[in-house]
């Protein structure tokens, strides 16, 4: 094994992953995903990994029985995503996809641009096809989204959801408005931030290692949009994401020509006015 972390907890349980699964002929193969698998897993890292199950064996397979064999387990259960999220008995966090081998593995490359295993060797915990690792080497390349079409996707998404971010406070609703800035205007906005600054190593979780990733100019400015959930500040958070939201636009706009109809400018300021008015 030649990815190692700093987390010899972690380490010591994805080598007796690698065992059990060995030792388990219902396995076709495992895959781990995330922070591990990017040399990146410290101490409060999880473990994440798919389990590629024989098809026919699928529908008796006992996920829970077998993880249990991996250390004691304080929480297990299928979670909204259909995945196994489990708790181990020294806090340890684990998500695992209990998939069957045919479809699941012919998965794998599809996921080109959303996961990079740099090392894909070490991802693979079991093979016992080929299959698995000819998959996973597929994504041993990292590839950045596409600039273009991704920042216009992006940029539309901030209007969309800033104009409801907009309403939201109109009526009143803080709660609501708190939840809308933080959970989904955000991570897009610093998505379209990591596509500017060519950082988009963590892109599917965007503030991950932020406070490395990113210049000093562009956390202040992400500090600004972030609030209290009282009224007075989320509005006020709430304008500051808009600007910087335009102004990612902009800049976008410029380095990639991106072309921005006049209605779509038109509308830009229909936001602005809906966000001032409801100061």
């Amino acid at each position: 094994m030649n990815t190692h972390s700093a987390c010899p907890a972690l380490d010591d349980r994805v080598a007796r992953l690698r065992r059990l699964a060995h030792a388990d002929p219902r396995l076709e193969g495992v895959l781990l995903y995330g922070s591990w698998t990017m040399g990146e897993a410290d101490a409060h890292s999880d473990i994440e990994a798919y389990l590629y199950v024989q098809d026919d064996r699928l529908a008796d397979f006992d996920g829970q029985a077998f993880l249990e064999q991996l250390a004691p387990l304080k929480l297990a259960y299928t979670n909204m995503h259909g995945i196994l999220a489990v708790v181990f008995d020294d806090l340890m966090r684990g998500e695992f996809h209990l998939t069957a081998a045919g479809a699941g593995i012919d998965e794998v490359p599809t996921w080109r641009g959303m996961v990079h295993l740099p090392r894909p060797e070490d991802a693979v915990l079991l093979d016992r096809s080929g299959r698995l690792a000819r998959a996973a080497r597929q994504l041993a390349e990292f590839r950045s989204p596409e600039p273009v079409a991704t920042a216009g996707q992006l940029i539309n998404e901030l209007t969309n959801w800033t104009l409801m971010l907009a309403h939201v406070l109109a009526r009143g609703e803080t709660a609501r408005a708190h939840n809308l800035l933080h959970a989904v205007v955000a991570p897009l906005q610093l998505q379209l931030c990591r596509l500017l600054r060519d950082s988009t190593a963590h892109w599917l979780t965007p503030s991950r290692a932020l406070e490395q990733d990113l210049p000093a100019a562009d956390r202040s400015r992400y500090t600004a949009t972030t609030a209290a959930a009282h009224e007075h500040d989320v509005r006020k958070a709430a304008c500051e994401s808009w600007h910087w939201s335009r102004d990612l636009a902009a800049e976008a706009a410029d380095r990639w020509r991106l072309h921005t109809p006049p209605e779509l400018r038109t509308l830009h300021e229909q936001i602005s006015g809906l966000l001032n008015d409801t100061r």
